[in-house]
């Protein structure tokens, strides 16, 4: 902890303590007050600007929480300084109808909204917009139970008892609804997010129960400003600023981007659920025969308006998700579009691979006959022949030297090309090669789990051949995984010694890896049916190699190894792969 927020906190210590001594030592005096509510209000302002550094150094969805916090705690403090001024400027008690009693009702409502952020888990997709509509809607909501329960007895008839007893019992909800929210981010929280959050609980939690404990004193007449109810309030208050200097030490991060909108949906859930419940309200107010006529009509008429701003809200958050939906649909239909595009792009590649080996071996098999044909035209060339049979030799040789040329040509075709080499992030390649392949695993019934490390692994080479090689690899091994009734893939990267490591498996085997070579083994179950010449070609090209390994009764584990190039420091090198889809972990 910095030296200066040892004093700060020491000097809010100093404060506590001069409150508490005073309680106990001094009686029911104007001085005790004045202490007592002054003090009161050096503890919030202490609190409130103990957060504005987190608000002013953090950014996004962090910088939003902290500045929900730190609103709730100033809403508090302006109550307080409410408090002071009539007690201590006026010198007059607080009037028992009184209209900052909203202020501290709804001091709960934006830490309630912080909460709802939940920046301690990683972010959904959830839309930014429908969110804030989210939010808008509950603040409203109880904005409205506020004016429907308590404001009747302020302003309609005025009744000093109903008020206080309808405003005690609300903000009772409120703070244990608000005590629930935080109870629930507390357990689902984990680090430094787990100790802020148990510190609001505790914070909160006695706050609660002595704000509770002094409305009860308070309706039996035991109730005074100074007074020992007032001790647990302070130190609830003293609580906020060690809280936030603490913290500020220990900056919780906010989680990253995920894919789930499930928290989405539940908040939208029980913004629908606080919208539908305002006819509820309207069918109590008519039927409570108890209630005075003017009160009942207030109440309907109120709900009304809430029923008609409500419903511009949910009509206005409705439009906003049909926006959404279309441009997810459009957005998934451009993405299928972009896969077939590249799997037939990939067929292609495989059937372009597979002529030119065919044509490489037929070329190869062609060549030593060819070589004896030209040599026995250049022997009989050499003969004495008639100019007849001269001529007809002459054409022979010419036309096998032409064969020879078109040979060649298709030795050339067979050749692979030169390949063209830049970084590339294998874990992104991988991804992409699984993506690619998904409809095939997904129709054998195959469960993929990839097992990728955190960091960026870059390896030089082409990013197309060696996408063709992982798509090759992980095909080859599904169709292996299938025929032996085995229903998981394992793909995992591991890097060593400046060596990239691919492995794909169907389970965890141990033992030595084999280089892979074409006629490996007569087995059915080895890799000699597997295709993987034109892999292992691809991988010499990169310095790298495919090895394999067999055991009894554990399938095959194939293993790819490639180096590694170190991403150049303060760049971000160019992965320059083919990704047409945002890569998601799939296991």
């Amino acid at each position: 902890m910095r030296p200066y927020a040892k004093i700060w906190i020491a000097a809010v210590a100093i404060c506590l303590a001069i409150l508490i001594l005073a309680s106990l030592i001094l009686p029911e005096s104007f001085r005790l007050k004045a202490l007592s509510d002054i003090i009161q209000c050096l503890l919030l302002f202490s609190g409130t600007m103990s957060l504005v550094p987190h608000v002013a150094l953090t950014r996004g969805r962090l910088r939003l929480f902290w500045t929900l916090i730190a609103t709730g705690i100033t809403f508090w403090f302006t109550y307080q300084l409410y408090w002071t001024y009539y007690e201590v400027w006026l010198r007059t008690d607080v009037p028992d109808l009184w209209a900052a009693d909203i202020v501290i009702f709804l001091h709960i409502v934006p830490l309630m909204a912080a909460l709802a952020l939940r920046p301690h888990a990683p972010q959904d997709e959830y839309a930014a917009k429908l969110r804030r509509l989210d939010f808008a809607l509950m603040m409203i909501w109880w904005g409205y139970l506020y004016i429907l329960i308590v404001i009747p007895w302020q302003y309609v008839m005025a009744n000093v008892e109903a008020y206080n007893s309808n405003l005690n019992s609300l903000y009772l909800i409120e703070k244990l609804a608000f005590l629930g929210t935080l109870l629930v981010s507390w357990i689902g929280s984990k680090g430094r997010w787990k100790t802020l959050y148990a510190s609001l609980f505790g914070a909160s939690l006695i706050y609660a129960a002595s704000s509770y404990v002094a409305n009860w004193a308070l309706d039996r007449h035991s109730y005074y400003s100074g007074s020992l109810y007032d001790i647990p309030l302070a130190i609830s208050m003293a609580w906020i600023t060690v809280i936030g200097l603490r913290t500020r030490d220990l900056e919780p991060q906010a989680g990253i981007r995920t894919t789930s909108t499930s928290h989405g949906v539940r908040l939208a859930r029980v913004g629908m659920i606080a919208a539908f419940s305002v006819p509820l309200f309207a069918a109590w107010a008519l039927l409570d025969e108890s209630i005075p006529p003017r009160i009942r009509w207030f109440r309907v008429v109120l709900t009304l308006g809430a029923a008609l701003l409500m419903g511009v809200m949910v009509f206005v958050r409705q439009r906003l998700l049909d926006r959404e939906f279309v441009r997810l649909l459009s957005h998934s239909r451009e993405s299928i579009g972009n896969l077939k595009r590249l799997q037939a792009q990939i067929t292609e590649s495989e059937k372009m691979a597979s002529i030119g080996h065919l044509l490489g071996g037929a070329a190869h098999e062609l060549n030593n006959p060819i070589t004896a044909m030209l040599g026995y035209s250049d022997l009989l060339m050499s003969t004495s022949l008639t100019p007849e049979q001269s001529d007809l030799a002459g054409k022979v040789g010419q036309h096998v030297r032409r064969t020879r040329s078109l040979v060649a040509s298709l030795l050339s075709f067979a050749k692979p090309s030169p390949a063209t080499m830049a970084p590339v992030d294998l874990n992104t390649l991988l991804r992409t090669a699984i993506k690619v392949l998904q409809p095939q695993w997904q129709s054998l019934h195959i469960d993929v789990r990839a097992e990728f490390p955190h960091e960026v692994l870059l390896v030089r080479g082409d990013s197309n051949q060696l996408l063709q090689v992982c798509v090759q690899i992980i095909n080859d091994a599904l169709h292996v995984l299938d025929e032996h009734d085995r229903r998981t893939l394992i793909i995992s990267v591991d890097h060593k010694d400046g060596i990239a490591i691919i492995n794909i498996c169907d389970t965890n085997v141990s033992g030595t890896f084999v280089e892979y070579v074409e006629q490996t083994s007569d087995s059915s179950e080895s890799l000699s049916g597997l295709g993987l010449s034109a892999c292992q070609g691809i991988l010499r090209q990169h310095q790298g190699k495919l090895l394999w390994q067999q055991a009894q009764d554990a399938g095959i584990s194939i293993r790819v190894e490639i180096p590694v190039i170190p991403p150049a420091s303060g760049k971000s090198a160019p992965t320059g792969v083919p990704v047409i889809w945002q890569p998601q972990p799939f296991a």
